[in-house]
């Protein structure tokens, strides 16, 4: 790779990188890269991730940050500590290039709603598509790695001080690298649910810091917090965690959310601390689309499950590692929608949708909802495509369980329900159901319109 990168440095002829060029880039590169990150698996030889199909699967979902696995069983009997530490830096290593892709490159080729980002980093300095892009991935980067070294650093404080006997360092650092990239890779089978409760605990605030708008946080270092507070993606993204995690929560504390015995699941009907934290973990960890578990939600009755799969289509923010629709585009669907039934009544009025007390344009709207539109079609072609494969070879997959393995993938989420639920993993799928999950792990990641692009005649006529 570093041979392939040198060679091309010295091939160009324009040190400026133009908007076509910059669409095949961007896309062959986030399919090449998982391409060679597959050689480690195979090169151990270890458990599942032996096969090309499985090591590409694994890979994509890595770089892609998804957390959706093949790995048959997760102990280090079965996989070296090397390999299952290569899981977790190719999740890091893939949120560092996503957190650069969505504030300095995406936003430039006018890709769903990340050009919002435009207005929201004024005080970056980014030149788009420029050679000033290594100033901002070297802020980002920083600001990225900090918040890694600090992580690691409280998840291990935690075992110190007794609290996480079973956090060492190398927990503490697999969970770091896999926290702040939004990835959810654990060296443990149980994933979070492994570790004490005060670990749970722990983690939150990372996971939610990981979904912001890593933009934001330079406005943070540079002394103006209130941009946190002015900003109407964060107030809605803290909002979305808040409302759901609330309802999760009431649903757990009742028991209404509960479909079988509450010993065996990790749940107390009646305990408020244990409702909220499994309540608010969980939800942070499918917004943000991190993919930990606090618990096997299987075991949760239905309208709870529903609940989080619905969740799985809000996102966190851009400008994040987060995957799926991301709240800054439903913002903008929630606003157009008030605007166009506004209008309706006064047909005479002239009402712009308004982003952070400013006006967006109408392209920008447009893109918007081209995109969410997209996104919606192809999640639910994919459904029904997963439904007929699981049919064709035995899986026997439920609405519910095809709908979750889609979004899961196309959302770069990690888990879903049923089959693939937190503590079961993607292996029984037939070869060609992985590789068309792999294609929407690659889509999904690449905001779907980057990809779709390059598949169109009009993108290769001159």
């Amino acid at each position: 790779m570093v041979v392939s990168g040198v060679a091309l440095e010295r091939l160009r002829s324009d040190p400026d990188l133009g908007h076509r060029e910059a669409f095949l880039v961007v896309s062959l590169t986030w399919l090449a890269v998982p391409t060679v990150g597959m050689l480690p698996y195979l090169i151990a030889g270890q458990g599942t991730v032996a096969h090309p199909v499985n090591a590409l699967f694994e890979s994509m979902s890595g770089f892609t940050t998804t957390g959706a696995t093949v790995l048959g069983e997760i102990s280090f009997s079965r996989h070296s500590r090397s390999i299952l530490m290569w899981r977790q830096l190719s999740q890091w290593l893939g949120g560092m290039g996503i957190i650069v892709l969505m504030v300095a490159i995406l936003p430039e080729l006018a890709v769903g709603g990340a050009q919002l980002i435009n207005e929201e980093t004024p005080g970056i300095g980014i030149d788009k598509l420029t050679p000033r892009i290594a100033e901002t991935a070297r802020i980002l980067w920083r600001i990225y790695l900090g918040f890694t070294v600090v992580a690691a650093g409280v998840y291990y404080g935690l075992h110190l001080v007794g609290l996480a006997p079973n956090m060492g360092v190398y927990n503490a650092v697999a969970h770091a690298l896999t926290t702040m990239p939004t990835g959810g890779f654990s060296p443990e089978a149980r994933s979070i649910e492994a570790f004490a409760p005060i670990v749970q605990w722990a983690v939150m605030p990372f996971m939610v810091a990981a979904g912001t708008n890593f933009a934001l946080f330079w406005h943070v270092i540079r002394g103006a917090p209130r941009e946190l507070s002015r900003n109407a993606e964060f107030r809605s993204y803290l909002l979305a965690i808040g409302v759901v995690g609330t309802l999760v929560a009431i649903l757990l504390f009742t028991g209404l959310g509960l479909a079988s015995v509450p010993e065996n699941v990790g749940v107390l009907p009646g305990n408020a601390e244990n409702a909220l934290r499994q309540g608010l973990f969980q939800t942070i960890a499918i917004v943000t689309t991190t993919g930990y578990a606090s618990m096997d939600f299987n075991a949760w009755d239905q309208s709870t499950q529903v609940v989080l799969l619905l969740a799985m289509f809000l996102g966190g923010s851009a400008g994040s590692a987060a995957g799926s629709v991301k709240v800054i585009r439903w913002y903008v669907v929630r606003r157009t929608m008030s605007r166009e039934l506004f209008t309706t009544v006064h047909p005479e009025a002239v009402r712009p949708v308004r982003f952070s007390g400013e006006a967006i344009d109408e392209d920008t709207v447009r893109s918007v909802l081209t995109f969410t539109l997209i996104f919606l079609s192809i999640f639910a072609v994919s459904t029904v495509l997963i439904f007929i494969e699981g049919l064709r070879t035995g899986l026997g997959l439920s609405a519910i369980e095809a709908a979750s393995v889609t979004i899961a993938t196309l959302g770069n989420i990690g888990p879903g329900v049923g089959i693939v639920g937190p503590m079961n993993n993607f292996l029984p799928f037939s070869d060609p159901a992985k590789l068309y999950l792999v294609f929407l792990m690659w889509i999904g990641r690449l905001e779907i319109m980057s990809v779709l692009v390059i598949l169109t005649p009009a993108y290769w006529r001159q």
